[in-house]
């Protein structure tokens, strides 16, 4: 191949012990369902190459790019909070780098860590990870992308026969808390010095040592978890081996966006006790970057570094409050900080809550008025809407469009019977998200309900 700039990945040069040379497995009749051009320019492949047959190959898995070194990432994780010592990309390759970033196939096959899996993906959490990821890049999220997804023409059998797919995934790293934890539990001090330096030199290049690495993924996380918040999103399952130490949301497994408001607000199946709740996910975020912090101990003076971990560890709930602020400030069109914008908001969360009003609608009502109109009893609504508009400074910035769970589902449905019209209708509705769309603004009417998500896996 001699157009497309894909080279060795940087995380190679790690210690082998860290990953696995892994080739993808080739798939009978590979066909583009999806291609993301603005995105191909941005990693600097030729205009057009993205829909030419050598990139079809490539991306189905069935042609190595001429120099690189297709490897397979090992980490371990914890897991509803239960420690899994070895788990790994058990169906992804990482092709190689464009433009500093991961180029990865997602469904790609068997790895050394596939665990008895197939290594396989179906065609509906391709097209899942698809629309939400460049939902949430539209949405100003830091996200994982989507470059492509091809279909293999082959079955994967799963609860039943389904069409099988490869989503090529881009991201600044793939470099994940569990990562860490993999070398910790290994006592790989060795290790764990040359992936610091590593996410330092790519990631963090502030950061200087391993304390700053941890205040830099603190930090990170803070405002990444803020900006779910703002929008509703709800990961489902935030172990830390679904963690990313870039700050890049990652794993779109049983994902979804709220449509009626509740804190406590469930969708991922296996989520059985609620551990990964809307609500929950700060607090969630704490404990991971716990176990981040201990991986990291061995560079950072041993026992005797905890006092100092522990106090920078429990600085997150501060940050976040800061980023959450920030963000539902801007949701209000609030400017200047106010000591009663937190009650402001939470009053108003509170009153959502009661009625059930839509998350979305509800904010993007404040922005163009309609707000109102969502809340059987308007009453509790206007008490607050007379406060905020002493407050309000600008125009409130909110989405119309997010990726709702039925018209995922109703996508991948007509998808699966060979039709990609409505995924294409979808997807360029969630990615120009501030703009009024009649059709996918609308919330689910009664009977239309998706309230429960699955890994896909």
């Amino acid at each position: 191949m001699q157009n497309a700039p894909i080279t060795v990945s940087r995380y190679a040069d790690l210690p082998g012990r860290m990953w696995s040379h892994t080739a993808p497995t080739p798939v009978a009749a590979p066909r583009l369902l999806a291609a993301n051009d603005a995105l191909a320019a941005e990693l600097g492949l030729p205009p057009g190459w993205l829909r030419g047959d050598e990139a079809l190959q490539i991306l189905a898995g069935n042609l190595v790019p001429e120099g690189t070194l297709p490897i397979a990432q090992a980490y371990a994780g914890h897991q509803f909070g239960g420690w899994s010592p070895q788990l790994g990309d058990g169906r992804a390759v990482l092709l190689g780098e464009a433009a500093g970033r991961d180029i990865v196939l997602k469904g790609a096959g068997r790895t050394p860590w596939s665990r008895g899996g197939d290594g396989r993906a179906w065609l509906g959490p391709v097209l899942r990870e698809y629309l939400v990821s460049e939902a949430m890049h539209a949405l100003g999220i830091p996200t994982t992308r989507a470059l492509a997804a091809v279909a293999t023409g082959e079955t994967v059998l799963r609860e039943r026969p389904l069409p099988g797919a490869v989503l090529t995934r881009v991201a600044r790293s793939h470099v994940r808390v569990g990562t860490y934890e993999y070398l910790a539990s290994r006592n790989d001090t060795d290790g764990l010095a040359a992936l610091t330096d590593h996410v330092i030199a790519r990631l963090h290049p502030q950061a200087g040592d391993a304390w700053g690495l941890l205040d830099a993924v603190i930090d990170a996380q803070a405002r990444l978890i803020a900006g779910w918040m703002g929008l509703g999103f709800i990961h489902g399952v935030m172990n830390t081996d679904n963690m990313a130490v870039s700050g890049e949301t990652i794993d779109y497994g049983p994902c979804a966006f709220m449509d009626a408001y509740h804190p406590d607000t469930v969708f991922s199946s296996i989520d059985r006790f609620g551990r990964y709740a809307y609500a929950a996910q700060p607090t969630v975020a704490v404990w991971n970057l716990a176990q981040f912090a201990s991986a990291l101990l061995p560079l950072m003076g041993g026992e005797a570094g905890i006092p100092r971990a522990t106090e920078m560890v429990n600085s997150f709930p501060a940050r976040f409050g800061d980023a959450w602020l920030g963000v539902f400030r801007a949701k209000l069109g609030l400017v200047t900080p106010d000591p009663g914008d937190a009650d402001l908001i939470q009053t108003l969360l509170g009153t959502m809550a009661a009625q059930g009003a839509d998350f979305t609608l509800t904010f993007r009502g404040l922005t163009d008025g309609t707000a109102r109109a969502g809340f059987a009893d308007p009453a509790p609504f206007d008490a607050w809407a007379a406060r905020w508009s002493d407050r309000r400074e600008a125009d409130p910035v909110n989405p119309a469009v997010i990726p709702r769970n039925h018209h995922v589902e109703a996508a991948i449905a007509a998808a699966v019977d060979g039709d990609l019209s409505f995924f294409d209708a979808l997807l360029a509705a969630v990615t120009r998200p501030f703009q009024d769309d009649p059709v996918f603004a609308a919330p689910p009417r009664p009977g239309e309900e998706v309230t429960a998500t699955f890994c896909g896996t």
